[in-house]
């Protein structure tokens, strides 16, 4: 298996980075989680004309046609950057709709979506120690035929400003998708600012109208891509946090040498790269197989738990090797640190990937 990127790949990689350093440097990032939004429009809109946001949606919608794979290599860019938009949760909840969606969904949803014209975001996580692929949040229909859901959703991304959301929900026949009006009947909002200071919604719902979009697989389908767009962004995360500590490491002198040349702080870094490169393993492989349509088998979570686990390892040991200036929450390193834990604590913390893998394992029809 060859997880070189292909000249189109390091096109999309090199295209993204060039956008998020440009556009988002650490002062633009600051006075952006100083607004009442939390959200860069600017680099949004920077990010649609450049065809990015919908990269991989379909080319009929004005999308760029392309797939799962290149939407990780731009989350990678987008973790390397930790700037403020809804990038993964827009991409997701607009490739359900167009995996799943009516034409006339599609229509009203997935080529807005392409073109930066609004937000969308997904609602997938539930209060307690729930699995994201069995929702409790209920859906049936109503004696006049419509669909309602009642329940809660913890932490919805961007919530404030989505259009709509693709919530899960349990149905009379097992499981499926939902596009839900944040700001409709039947809904409400509890917003809240989030580790890495993004605002979120508690998203209750009392026989909310909702419109129907998938059953069947669509919920294992989307989580699964979640799980793996979320290691995307830990990649870069973890990733761009070294880049900073080998940058201080070598400026910083201590007894007439570069810190980095101690052996206590370059163990540390070791034990970092070694992280990262199972962390991005693990993550192609996760992510190829999704998006070639081939069973993941046991891919997903080994990618989700390596970003969970390994992940914060990463975080954490780079803000360590700081030492006191990495406790300045306004020094760019400390967002790192933050955007590390938020992913690693999204749709389930390492504790509960290592039960879901150890479940798969135990069943005799599951791909290693």
């Amino acid at each position: 298996m060859d997880f070189a990127f292909t000249e189109e790949q390091a096109a999309i990689r090199d295209l993204a980075a060039d956008i998020f350093t440009g556009k988002s440097g650490p002062e633009r990032v600051q006075a952006v989680e100083a607004s009442a939004e939390r959200v860069d429009r600017d680099l949004w809109r920077e990010l649609a004309r450049a065809g990015l946001v919908g990269i991989a949606l379909p080319a009929g919608s004005g999308g760029g046609g392309l797939g799962f794979t290149e939407l990780c290599v731009l989350l990678e860019q987008h973790g390397r950057s930790v700037a403020p938009v809804p990038l993964w949760e827009t991409a997701l909840a607009a490739a359900a709709v167009a995996e799943f969606g009516t034409p006339e969904q599609q229509s009203s949803y997935v080529v807005p979506a392409a073109a930066g014209d609004l937000f969308l975001t997904v609602g997938l996580e539930e209060f307690g120690p729930a699995d994201p692929r069995t929702p409790e949040t209920s859906a049936h229909r109503s004696t006049d035929g419509t669909w309602v859901m009642s329940g809660a959703k913890a932490v919805v991304p961007a919530a404030h400003i989505a259009t709509r959301v693709v919530v899960s929900a349990a149905t009379p026949t097992g499981t499926g998708l939902f596009l839900v009006d944040p700001a409709g009947a039947g809904v409400r909002a509890e917003t809240n600012e989030t580790t890495t200071r993004a605002l979120a919604a508690n998203l209750t719902f009392d026989d909310a109208p909702v419109e129907h979009l998938a059953e069947g697989d669509s919920v294992q389908w989307l989580v699964s891509r979640a799980e793996v767009a979320l290691a995307a962004l830990q990649a870069g995360v973890g990733d761009a946090a070294v880049a900073h500590a080998v940058t201080y490491l070598n400026e910083r002198h201590q007894f007439g040498r570069p810190l980095s040349t101690f052996q206590a702080v370059s163990h540390q870094l070791a034990d970092c790269y070694i992280d990262l490169e199972a962390m991005r393993v693990t993550l192609w492989q996760a992510a190829w197989l999704l998006g070639s349509g081939d069973d993941p088998g046991t891919a997903v979570p080994v990618a989700k738990w390596w970003a969970t686990d390994g992940g914060q390892r990463v975080v954490h040991r780079v803000q360590h090797v700081h030492g006191g200036i990495g406790v300045d929450i306004d020094y760019p390193v400390h967002r790192y640190l933050l955007w590390g834990k938020q992913i690693a604590a999204t749709l389930g913390a390492a504790s509960a990937d290592l039960a879901r893998l150890g479940d798969l394992l135990a069943r005799p029809e599951v791909t290693v």
